[in-house]
């Protein structure tokens, strides 16, 4: 595996190969996305929309290249579950929209199919040669659920009218199984990013027993029709998931995991006890990375760099890069695999 100085040209079969979790070429880079900010600094561009979505590929793409990425992450469509909520509060962990059956007759879901994703046949055309796309959802099957319903809704309806319950999660599931489908009908699409936080730093947001009886279908359903595809698949989950982790490798069969924190385990020991069975992504703490001096963020890359030799593993971070980060920081993290890189 070799170190290159020069800049770096993208070649998609460098994380192809980290997700079958073999020794890629030279040191590889994962991240789920950069913070339109870090993006604008990286190319001199505006971002066309606040969200890191289609309407930037512009400038997401060579901001990606220009760090060192061999793809460029985006969401493909319009496609979501819009909430309005108000007085613009956010995400309310014990209100929703969808309280009953009658507000669940009454939501207005979208229908994939009628989500332009013709941005991605834009993109096709614009793509540097041995670059590709890696496409994530808007938010996942139980995220989405969450924010319809209201995470404290959900657990007493969990009890009240499971029935119930079970209908939301197939109308939020089969949409999303049906967006990647879509998707991944574009040659410029080399793997997805089924995203959906799962857990809080002590377990899973629902029980194992409930997550395994209306989550992890729609989960598998996602790697399924990516497999069918000739597509890798990966899971960008935050949250303590020790106790799902067979369920994430050998039941969905998620090709690379992405998301770690110290506090829950760091990357260093998933890799140690996972690394055999599912390709470990990023992991560098998103903290750590943004509090401490940029000596020991490079050192702490380059070990995990060393001690991986990046087979079934690509540097990154746990989570993203946020427009907080001390870009010293940021470029001492790339710089470990991508010595060339300048910010």
């Amino acid at each position: 595996m070799k170190m290159d100085t020069a800049v770096r040209e993208p070649d998609f079969d460098n994380i192809l190969r980290v997700l079958q979790r073999k020794e890629p070429n030279r040191p590889t880079l994962f991240e789920f996305y950069l913070d339109n900010e870090i993006s604008e600094r990286l190319t001199g561009q505006k971002a066309k929309s606040l969200w890191d979505c289609s309407w930037n590929y512009e400038m997401i793409i060579p901001a990606m290249k220009k760090v060192g990425y061999d793809y460029a992450t985006m969401h493909a469509s319009d496609f979501g579950f819009p909430v309005v909520r108000p007085q613009g509060r956010t995400v309310s962990m014990s209100h929703g929209v969808i309280t009953d059956e009658e507000s669940f007759q009454a939501y207005p879901f979208l229908d994939p199919d009628a989500c332009d994703t013709g941005r991605l046949a834009e993109v096709e055309k614009v793509l540097p040669q041995g670059m590709k796309v890696i496409v994530f959802g808007p938010s996942g099957v139980l995220e989405n659920v969450i924010s319809l319903v209201g995470y404290e809704n959900l657990c007493f309806m969990l009890y009240d009218d499971p029935e119930l319950v079970g209908r939301i999660f197939a109308a939020v599931g089969d949409r999303l199984v049906r967006y990647y489908e879509r998707c991944l009908r574009y040659d410029c699409v080399g793997a997805i990013i089924s995203n959906d936080d799962w857990g809080f730093n002590s377990g899973t947001m629902l029980s194992e027993e409930d997550m395994r009886k209306y989550v992890f279908p729609y989960h598998k359903k996602i790697v399924e029709i990516a497999h069918k595809n000739g597509r890798p698949a990966i899971l960008h989950s935050c949250g303590n998931l020790e106790r799902v982790m067979d369920d994430i490798i050998d039941g969905m069969r998620y090709d690379g995991k992405h998301s770690y924190e110290d506090k829950i385990l760091p990357v260093e020991d998933a890799f140690a006890r996972f690394g055999g069975r599912i390709a470990v992504l990023g992991g560098v703490d998103l903290d750590f990375v943004c509090r401490r001096p940029p000596e020991e963020v490079g050192e702490r890359s380059r070990k995990l760099i060393e001690r991986t030799k990046c087979k079934g593993y690509a540097l990154g971070t746990g989570n993203s890069i946020p427009n907080y980060v001390p870009p010293e920081n940021f470029k001492a993290m790339i710089r470990a695999a991508n010595p060339g890189f300048t910010f």
